[in-house]
């Protein structure tokens, strides 16, 4: 269980990272914050997370879409980047799966 935990706490960092990089503190404060939501043991917690989760992914693949769209109107090489967050992307998703687990089902009623 403390696994899944670490892995989702991670992936939300990273988003945390990605938006203080942009200067937006509000969404920032809210990606650091969003891990505590372990702390309640009830199953709409698990479920925020997951929302959250697969929005980061979301998050992730848009600025993927954009630096793309910037660096080929620019002639410079876009696919290690595009690679790069997709693998985030897919990173935020795995935290997210890895909360239907049994394990967290029971631990969350």
């Amino acid at each position: 269980m403390y696994f899944r935990i670490v892995v989702y706490g991670l992936a939300a960092l990273l988003l945390g990272a990605h938006f203080l990089r942009a200067g937006n503190m509000v969404f920032t404060l809210i990606c650091i914050a969003a891990p505590c939501a372990f702390l309640y043991h009830r199953r709409y917690s698990l479920v925020l997370l997951q929302i959250f989760a697969y929005g980061a992914a979301a998050v992730w693949l848009y600025t993927a879409w954009q630096l793309v769209q910037t660096r080929q109107s620019l002639g410079q090489n876009w696919a290690l980047a595009a690679a790069i967050l997709g693998a985030v992307a897919l990173y935020s998703v795995l935290a997210g799966l890895l909360l239907n687990s049994r394990v967290m089902r029971e631990r969350y009623p």
